[in-house]
């Protein structure tokens, strides 16, 4: 973490970021070939074919999109009954079925240690919904997505852990982010990961052996997704690309522990039903593009 931070204005807010970090020296438009010269941020061809561009957004021209150069997650993708999920959804959205009388709930830790915004923590909740607009099997649905690495979702909530995250998140795409500690560990000792709930207390952790992990060449498995949310009562949908080059997946895990202790998430994934965990990704080295909401034309506005 930083030792020292300086006040700067994002979108009209007032947020303390560390003093000479990204954001203070290049606002949200790093010049690459200074980030390659930074050890932490590692290869970064992938970025150089993604041009930047300013865009107006709900909180004022900014550019876009935004580069994570180095991040790492674990994710538990939990089944759980469709009709507690319909329960916390839009009308408009339906919940992609992986089973009968069963859909998809992504519980998911973020770390990015170089990224625009400067290092920070993140925790999402989010639903497997299908594509909207789509007709057929939800079976045939659910393979084909595997298949392309591309998912639809809606996210329930997203807490981080640093100031600039919670407001450029809450305004910039009125996405449901609070602050509160989070900390995620992978190392050869295993898997660790925490929420606390906003008055300290616990929330989540999640703790794990660590599973073989598998190196890839950079940009060979790309995948696409895509969040569906109402921005300002409109539909919008958000996508953001990963290319991973360090990971490891398991089917069925039954090494993974997850505790709740009554906070928030906790509270949302008991409303939720949350059951057996389907799969666990642990992806200890990968890059990420985020892009701005845009339009979304398939759902009627409310």
């Amino acid at each position: 973490m930083a030792d020292e931070f300086t006040e700067v204005d994002f979108g009209g807010h007032k947020v303390m970021v560390p003093k000479g970090g990204y954001y203070d020296r290049f606002g949200s438009n790093p010049d690459l070939d200074a980030v390659a010269k930074d050890p932490a941020a590692g290869n970064i061809d992938f970025f150089r074919r993604i041009p930047k561009v300013m865009v107006p957004s709900r909180i004022g021209p900014t550019w876009a999109p935004n580069f994570y150069y180095r991040t790492s997650n674990v994710q538990a993708l939990m089944l759980a009954p469709v009709k507690k999920i319909r329960a916390m959804l839009p009308g408009q959205l339906e919940p992609l079925r992986a089973l009968p009388g069963y859909g998809l709930v992504a519980l998911t830790f973020f770390s990015y240690a170089v990224c625009d915004n400067d290092p920070y923590n993140e925790v999402s909740v989010a639903v497997v919904i299908r594509r909207p607009g789509a007709r057929g099997p939800h079976a045939l649905e659910l393979l084909g997505s595997m298949r392309r690495q591309s998912f639809f979702a809606h996210v329930l909530a997203l807490p981080v852990d640093t100031e600039i995250a919670r407001v450029r998140g809450v305004h910039g795409y009125q996405l449901p982010k609070w602050l509160t500690g989070i900390q995620l560990d992978i190392s050869s000792k295993g898997v660790s990961a925490s929420i606390a709930a906003t008055d300290g207390r616990p929330d989540v952790a999640l703790t794990a052996p660590l599973p073989a992990l598998r190196r890839i060449p950079s940009q060979s498995r790309l995948s696409t997704n895509t969040s569906i949310g109402l921005v300002d009562g409109e539909w919008r949908q958000t996508q953001f690309v990963t290319n991973p080059i360090e990971f490891a997946r398991t089917l069925f895990p039954r090494d993974v522990k997850l505790s709740r202790a009554g906070g928030p998430i906790s509270q949302l994934l008991d409303g939720l039903g949350v059951g057996t965990i389907l799969r666990f990704d642990v992806v200890k080295d990968a890059q990420m593009v985020l892009h701005l909401p845009r339009s979304l034309q398939a759902l009627p506005a409310i």
